[in-house]
């Protein structure tokens, strides 16, 4: 079914329902006696449906008077005004006035949009009273001596009905989202001349009263009066709506607040509808004051009215403060959503400035703001530090790659492969850079260097420990090839200037490859591995003391005949966890090896072996391999 059609349609139902079956219950009153909550409906259709709901509810009025005998010309006319005022509820709701926070579908959840609510009721009831009076003025002259009940008989049913089922319209319409939101109008207006077609307007309700109250009316002045009143306002009705129409649906602390207060005077009109009805209530005043059984209905409703407005005048003042002290502080404060971003500052001198309005406050709410204001400047503050850390730290990142590439090209990049021998070796440090290296090179054509080493701790300190002794043993390697003066040489001058105590564990050997005689010296580091009779076994060698802690420390120089292959490890190979926390271990590492019978490169294997082992597991420490392979004719 098409959405115009359906907004014009559920007017018209209701409108039928409440004129016809109100008419008939109340057997067949006109003029405004009784009960007629049905011109409520004329404003509530359109308030929520627009110009469609007030098509609706017109066309169904119109149809309803010609079933209650009203004249056919009255019934035109009468549609018309009620064209007009149901279209001007549309109109008022979508101005923007001064000192209203936000244009929005019709909600009644703060106090400006209540107040507003009340004051269309107000100016629409004023209007279809004194409009249809009027017409009952002219087209009925036997009414012409209740003109004035008559107007106020429309303007009490209009008030209480408009309030009741506007109350209820917009509770539901909020609830199934079937309002007729106007698009914004981008066309251009002579905005002064509408602002004086609305003060004309009410200005012509007022001096209409005052014209009726005090001069002697006939057909001239009444329909002078008509043409005036429905000039301006059909001259109003063509104004653009140009308001920014806010269509965010959220619930809000006023809003909750208002619904309470709200309920509570519906219930307060519903109260005094029901009891204005009552047939023993009426008999029984009947019988006391000589009046009408339907005038007594009315002037019940009066006196409900009176009652209500002493209800809502001090509640209305009372809720605006609240608002005004409460609420519009914390819906201020609750912007600041708008402006938090993750690892971002709060970028907002107004939003600040803000909070500072409330900073003087001797009650919470002064409290809160200068909470929100430090709050803010404590995040900035944060945020700036944190900046500056991540610049720091990108800085350190930069750098550590630097010397990650350092340390990398500091270590053999290619192994070494002749008729003789091959040696090869692997290194991966557990951060960006580490303790661990390796070495091996020529030291002429005879003999061939190897070296590992292990640093205390890891990182940065570790690398630059591992750099060092990796240079001064190049360095003393040129002068002496004798494994234990080397460590020596090399110890005595890292003791030497050790204030954090820092050692290295170091294996070094020197391989002659004409007589296959390996001659070496250990300082602290792990055993190597070593193959004989097609076997691994540890090779069962001197300890030594680590390198950098003692002076004067003695090394001893050990030998043997290499025939085969020695692999050398640092303790990340054999300490490495899997997440049982148990280590690969020593045997783990013999036995891969005696199982590797392939002539290709173990270091790519035993990685790979050790990588099903751990699985996901962190590596938390440096990892490096050296391993020499004696080539035999």
């Amino acid at each position: 079914m098409n959405d115009k059609f359906k907004k014009a349609l559920i007017p018209f139902v209701l409108m039928l329902i409440f004129n016809l079956g109100t008419y008939y219950l109340t057997y067949g009153h006109n003029f405004g006696a009784g009960l007629s909550p049905h011109v409520g409906i004329l404003l509530v259709s359109g308030l929520i449906f627009g110009p469609y709901g007030a098509i609706g509810s017109v066309v169904a009025n119109f149809l309803c008077d010609l079933i209650r005998g009203y004249n056919p010309i009255l019934a035109i006319a009468s549609a018309v005004v009620s064209f007009g005022v149901s279209y001007l509820a549309y109109m008022l709701w979508y101005e923007n006035y001064n000192g209203r926070p936000e244009v929005s579908r019709p909600k009644l959840n703060n106090t400006s949009n209540v107040i507003l609510f009340f004051g269309i009721i107000i100016v629409c009831g004023v209007l279809y009273s004194l409009t249809h009076g009027k017409l009952f003025y002219l087209l009925y002259p036997e009414t012409i001596r209740i003109n004035t009940l008559i107007e106020i008989r429309y303007f009490l049913n209009f008030i209480n009905s408009s309030f009741i089922f506007g109350i209820i319209g917009v509770w539901i319409s909020n609830r199934f989202d079937f309002v007729h939101i106007p698009k914004t109008s981008k066309k251009e207006y002579n905005k002064k001349l509408y602002r004086i077609m609305g003060i004309l307007l009410i200005l012509s309700l007022i001096v209409t009263l005052m014209i009726d109250c005090n001069v002697n009316l006939n057909s001239y002045i009444i329909i002078t009066e008509l043409i005036a009143i429905c000039l301006i306002l059909f001259i109003y009705l063509t104004k653009p709506i140009s308001s920014k129409i806010i269509t965010i649906n959220h619930k809000s602390i006023p809003e909750e607040i208002m619904n309470i207060f709200l309920l509570a005077t519906l219930a307060i009109i519903i109260f005094g509808i029901s009891i204005s009805g009552d047939h023993i209530l009426i008999t029984a005043i009947d019988k006391l004051l000589p009046l009408d059984k339907t005038e007594i209905i009315i002037s019940m409703m009066a006196f409900i009215d009176v009652i209500l407005l002493i209800f809502l005048l001090p509640s209305i003042s009372v809720l605006k403060y609240i608002e005004r002290k409460v609420i519009e502080p914390i819906l201020s404060f609750a912007k600041i959503e708008e402006f938090i971003h993750e690892n971002e500052k709060i970028e907002s001198e107004g939003l600040v400035d803000l909070y500072s309005n409330y900073i003087n406050e001797k009650t919470e709410i002064g409290t809160l703001a200068r909470s929100y204001t430090e709050l803010i400047t404590f995040n900035n503050n944060y945020i700036e530090n944190i900046n500056e850390i991540e610049g720091e730290k990108e800085r350190i990142k930069a750098e550590l790659d630097i010397a990650t590439k350092i340390q990398a090209a500091n270590l053999p990049t290619k192994g070494i492969k002749n008729e003789n021998y091959t040696v090869n070796g692997y290194s991966k440090p557990a951060k960006e850079v580490g303790g661990d290296f390796f070495d091996y090179y020529e030291l002429d054509e005879e003999h061939l260097a190897i070296v590992i080493g292990d640093a205390s701790g890891k990182g940065v300190p570790a690398a630059i420990l591992a750099m060092i002794s990796q240079v001064m043993i190049k360095q003393l390697l040129k002068h002496n090839q004798d494994p234990s003066r080397v460590l020596y040489l090399l110890n005595n001058q890292l003791s030497e200037n050790n204030p954090e105590s820092m050692f290295i564990t170091l294996w070094l050997g020197i391989y002659n490859r004409t007589t296959k005689e390996l001659v070496f010296s250990n300082a602290g580091h792990n055993p190597p591995l070593i193959m004989e009779n097609d076997k691994f076994k540890y090779l069962d060698i001197d300890t030594g003391l680590v390198i950098g802690i003692m002076e004067d420390f003695d090394y001893v120089t050990e030998e043997i005949i290499l025939s085969d292959e020695i692999v050398l490890f640092t303790d990340g190979i054999t300490d490495a966890n899997n997440d049982k926390n148990e280590m690969y271990g020593e045997d783990k590492l013999l036995n891969f090896f005696n199982e590797f019978k392939s002539e290709n490169d173990p270091i790519r294997p035993l990685l790979d072996n050790i990588h099903d082992f751990t699985k996901d597991a962190e590596q938390f420490d440096d990892m490096t391999l050296l391993y020499l392979k004696i080539k035999n004719d």
